[in-house]
C-alpha cells in the first residue's frame, strides 16, 4: 500500500520548488479525504492526527520536524502510487495547490473530520486523537455528492 510519505513524495515532484510543511500535510490530508470520497479506500495507512494547526500525519512529520519549509522528499517513493492514486492528488494539487498552507489549516479547522476528532478542546490545545477514516469517507463524500 501507498504510504503518506510516498504521497508527499508524489506532491514535492509535482510542486516543482519548496513548500512549506503545513501546506505538504494538509495537501496529503486532503489527498487522503478525496481519495475516500471518490474510490471509497484509503490511499495511505498513516493516521491522521488531530493537531492544533490542523490535520498532521506524525510519519511525514517526524521527517519534517523543525524545518519550514521542505524543497523534496527523499522521504518516500513517488513512483509507488498506482494511476488512480495519481489521479486524486493531481486533483488535490489542481484543486488546492495555490492556497497557502495557513489558508488550508483555516479550512480543515471548519470540517467536521478535524472537528470531530479534537472535540471540546479549545483552541491551540494540544491533540493527538486520530481522525476517523469513516468520518472522512462520510464527509468528503457528500461534498462529492454535492458538486
Amino acid at each position: 500500500m501507498t504510504t503518506a510519505n510516498d504521497v508527499a513524495a508524489y506532491i514535492m515532484q509535482k510542486a516543482e520548488g519548496s513548500m512549506t510543511t503545513m501546506k505538504l500535510q494538509k495537501l496529503c490530508y486532503y489527498s487522503q479525504g478525496w481519495h475516500l470520497a471518490w474510490d471509497e479506500r484509503p490511499l495511505f495507512a498513516d493516521p491522521i492526527q488531530a493537531w492544533a494547526n490542523g490535520p498532521v500525519i506524525y510519519s511525514v512529520f517526524d521527517n519534517h520536524r523543525g524545518k519550514f519549509t521542505v524543497d523534496a522528499w527523499p522521504y518516500g517513493d513517488a513512483g509507488a502510487l498506482t494511476p488512480e492514486e495519481r489521479e486524486t492528488v493531481d486533483a488535490v494539487l489542481e484543486h488546492y495547490g495555490d492556497l497557502t498552507g495557513q489558508t488550508l489549516s483555516d479550512m480543515t479547522h471548519e470540517e467536521r473530520p478535524w472537528k470531530e476528532a479534537r472535540g471540546d478542546l479549545p483552541l491551540g490545545a494540544r491533540c493527538q486523537t486520530q481522525l476517523s477514516l469513516d468520518t472522512m469517507q462520510d464527509y468528503f463524500g457528500d461534498l462529492a455528492s454535492a458538486q
